[in-house]
């Protein structure tokens, strides 16, 4: 394959070529690899690529025009390659930051400690959609109600990797790293031969170890559940998956009960049986009928009850949602520095809050040339980006904001790194994030890289599935050994 032609720019950090289109230290190997296939070979191993995906049945939802269409999970076979030295100082700074995230909200339901010394403004939090009355006083196990988060990062031109948000509520993409990694032994087995890979399919060994941990009896092999809203959620694929490989069940609401004592029990042929801990795939709203939405059918009536109560543990916490507010995530560094003592490791994106006069002036003055996002969406939906914009959406995404300023943040435009990528006829550049998986309990662990997501249209910023985005497997690479 002829990469002559492969145009990197100095506005952009490419991950496998330099200015110069010569390879970066350590990835001579898939360098010269991409080399010497041609086309039509790399086209025959994508093509086996989407016949593993086909075979395993690997798919997601994507909710259109009121139907759930059913789509095969986008995946492109070059990976993208981090070296381990760099990669071990983000996996400090991703436990860094959720260690300092599990704080503040024990610190927001027990006290509001950091309000009142005015490191972060009271209104901010009142108009939070993601707060919840009910679960104020409560302290979970470890102090952690946060148990798994997935952690979204970007790479500036520069090289500098920056936190662009941080998903707390019910962070979803585990099982199509875990799945993008099986096909890439697949149909780039030599590759694995070459370089020396960290592994990351002891993922599942280690979340049931950090549900275990949590359980409210003391029990080798505790119960543990996986809570779906059902089959027609957009990622049941996940659900049942990451439930298979823990051996846990895979349950609805309408498999369990709170009892009498105040306990979860799930119904099986044999009878009732006690529920330790409940790993939950759906959103707070919708866990108990009798605290949160009334005519909730996928929760639990007295779930929280027994929650609140140490009955059952309930992964990750109601209420830890707060902390996923776009407008709450701009005063991470703040926390880090207020709980633990500490200079934030990993940055964040540079952000102005709209509910900040000045600053929203600013906004509004530059929107052109800024990306604006609202606090609590997520999957991409309802983001601005300036450039790509047309004057009446401006107009329109102008009025949002001076309507409900709180709600938005914005940004300036980073230019996304960028990986080679197969395309119909060549190989070219596409912009990439990456969303490590982080888990916490009495002990810390990171997925050794993370789901690379991949903008699939030449030139968009838009990574995400629902919007047309794709995938990647993503190695970390022992440098020690290779200096190429």
């Amino acid at each position: 394959m002829d990469l002559r032609k492969y145009k990197t720019t100095a506005q952009t950090f490419d991950e496998l070529f330099t200015n110069q289109n010569r390879a970066r230290p350590g990835l001579g190997d898939l360098a010269k690899f991409l080399k010497k296939n041609s086309l039509g070979q790399l086209n025959e191993r994508r093509l086996d690529a989407e016949l593993a995906i086909r075979t395993l049945g690997i798919t997601f939802t994507v909710y259109s025009e009121g139907e759930n269409i059913d789509r095969e999970w986008p995946f492109d076979i070059i990976p993208r390659t981090i070296q381990k030295s760099e990669w071990d100082t983000v996996e400090k700074g991703l436990i860094q930051r959720l260690q300092a995230l599990n704080l503040f909200i024990t610190d927001l339901y027990n006290g509001e400690k950091i309000i009142k010394d005015k490191i972060i403004p009271k209104e901010i939090l009142a108009s939070s959609k993601d707060y919840r009355k009910e679960c104020v006083g409560v302290t979970p196990q470890f102090g952690v109600w946060a148990h798994i988060c997935g952690t979204d990062l970007i790479r500036d031109s520069d090289g500098t990797l920056y936190v662009l948000e941080d998903n707390l509520r019910v962070p979803s993409g585990v099982s199509y790293m875990l799945e993008n990694r099986n096909i890439s032994k697949r149909v780039l087995p030599e590759l694995f031969e070459d370089y020396n890979i960290r592994p990351m399919d002891d993922y599942a060994t280690h979340l049931f170890d950090t549900l275990s941990s949590v359980s409210p009896r003391p029990k080798d092999y505790p119960e543990v559940v996986v809570l779906t809203p059902g089959i027609y959620n957009s990622a049941y694929f996940e659900h049942s998956f990451l439930a298979q490989r823990m051996g846990a069940e895979l349950v609805e609401g309408s498999d369990l009960i709170v009892a009498e004592d105040d306990c979860v029990y799930m119904k099986t042929v044999e009878g009732l049986s006690r529920v330790d801990v409940i790993y939950r795939r759906i959103d707070d709203l919708y866990l108990d009928p009798e605290v949160f939405h009334k005519h909730s059918t996928l929760g639990v009536p007295g779930l929280i009850r027994a929650w609140k109560k140490g009955n059952v543990a309930l992964v990750n916490a109601p209420g830890a949602g707060v902390a996923d507010d776009k407008v709450v995530y701009t005063y991470v560094p703040e926390m880090i520095r207020y709980y633990l003592g500490e200079d934030p490791i990993l940055p964040n994106v540079p952000s102005y809050m709209c509910s900040e006069k000045a600053q929203l002036q600013h906004v509004i003055k530059n929107m052109e040339n800024l990306v604006v996002k609202p606090a609590n969406e997520s999957g991409g939906y309802g983001m601005y980006i300036g450039p790509t914009e047309t004057r009446k959406r401006t107009a329109e995404m102008k009025r949002l904001v001076r309507a409900n300023p709180r709600n938005y943040i914005a940004q300036p435009i980073i230019s996304l790194s960028t990986v080679p990528t197969l395309c119909e006829n060549t190989i070219e550049p596409r912009h990439v994030d990456l969303r490590p998986f982080i888990l916490q309990s009495d002990r810390s662990f990171v997925t050794a890289g993370g789901l690379t997501r991949v903008a699939l249209v030449r030139g968009s910023l838009i990574v995400n599935s629902s919007q047309g985005g794709g995938s990647k497997d993503t190695w970390i690479i022992d440098d020690d050994e290779r200096s190429q």
